[in-house]
């Protein structure tokens, strides 16, 4: 909602190797400071208070767990048995720095899930260097997957 207020350029590259796209890694690097140097006059402060007030799910503050009797016996359940979500399934994609960050989770009502699926963006990424690689040299090989921004370790998920 903010970005007819911010001042940026959307960086583009008109060429198709390893040196474009680290000058264009670069150049998103510049307009993202230039971006927060915004932004940052625009905080507003707000409340520390992020936990939500779920007994079922979330332990109290310890202030409540040294103070309450019910507080501590709730958090010693959750401690020992585990949260017992809703039965049912949900897929909730989030943002990250890379793409699409999803997570899959399949509940039968026990205290861990039945299926856990996380759909990492490297993953899907590394579909484009069927496209890249063809013609190059061994040696390229490491530049290339480099100037793509895959993760190795997050692929084998």
């Amino acid at each position: 909602e903010l970005y007819s207020e911010i001042d940026f350029d959307v960086p583009i590259s008109t060429t198709c190797d390893s040196y474009g796209r680290y000058k264009l890694y670069m150049e998103e690097m510049r307009q993202c400071i230039r971006i927060l140097r915004q932004l940052i006059p625009m905080y507003k402060e707000t409340s520390p208070e992020l936990m939500a007030e779920a007994p079922k799910f979330i332990s109290a503050p310890k202030e409540q767990l040294l103070t309450q009797n019910y507080s501590l016996m709730q958090h010693f359940v959750l401690v020992t048995q585990g949260m017992r979500p809703p039965v049912g399934e949900v897929y909730v994609p989030t943002e990250s720095p890379k793409g699409e960050l999803g997570f899959y989770i399949n509940s039968v009502g026990d205290p861990y899930p039945y299926r856990l699926k996380i759909r990492g963006p490297s993953f899907f990424h590394t579909g484009i260097l069927q496209d890249l690689l063809p013609g190059c040299y061994i040696a390229d090989v490491v530049t290339i997957i480099g100037s793509t921004n895959i993760v190795f370790g997050e692929v084998d998920r």
